[in-house]
């Protein structure tokens, strides 16, 4: 950390939060264009074709690029995260949710506009710091209220489906008591 006394807390972290995943998980975004590509293409609106393909390239980057690592800053000011700095005073409250093995720091802005922070946070020493020292600026939510978009994320994101290591591990267990 810097000589700065202005810094109350700092960590590195992924800019998102990330998991390498499988070929079966590309392979389900492929299955999902397809369908759709194909309805849409038998109704006959074919320009749509390519925002839906664009869609997919962007989940395919995003899916086998791993994120740079970010300088997070608190300050007697605000927080600062990579180029990015916020006031207090245009802030609200703060949440955590667990994501890919890593918490996200959720910071939603002041109205009309309620813009979301989100800030990775690696681990739970982290979160403890950083609960303590934003409950003196925010007002901490223990279950925030979640929007039609924080809903629609969840459904989609139960979707995709899991990792074959953990598939493997489940046919493993009933191998196991099988055999006994």
């Amino acid at each position: 950390m810097e000589n700065n006394p202005q810094i109350l807390y700092s960590w590195r972290a992924p800019l998102r939060p990330y998991k390498k995943r499988s070929l079966l998980v590309i392979r389900f975004y492929l299955a999902i264009t397809f369908l759709i590509s194909a309805i849409v293409f038998f109704f006959g609106d074919k320009v749509l074709l390519i925002p839906i393909w664009a869609v997919l390239f962007m989940f395919y980057a995003l899916t086998i690029t791993p994120p740079p690592d970010i300088e997070n800053k608190i300050t007697l000011f605000g927080i600062g995260s990579g180029d990015i700095s916020v006031r207090w005073e245009s802030l609200s409250f703060f949440y955590f949710k667990k994501r890919f093995g890593f918490y996200v720091l959720t910071i939603v802005g002041q109205p009309p506009y309620y813009f979301h922070l989100c800030l990775v946070v690696p681990n739970e020493k982290i979160k403890t710091k950083l609960t303590e020292i934003l409950s003196q600026y925010l007002m901490y939510q223990d279950n925030p209220h979640k929007t039609f978009v924080d809903r629609l994320t969840d459904f989609f994101s139960s979707l995709i489906p899991d990792e074959e290591e953990e598939e493997t591990q489940v046919v493993l267990k009933k191998l196991r008591k099988a055999s006994l």
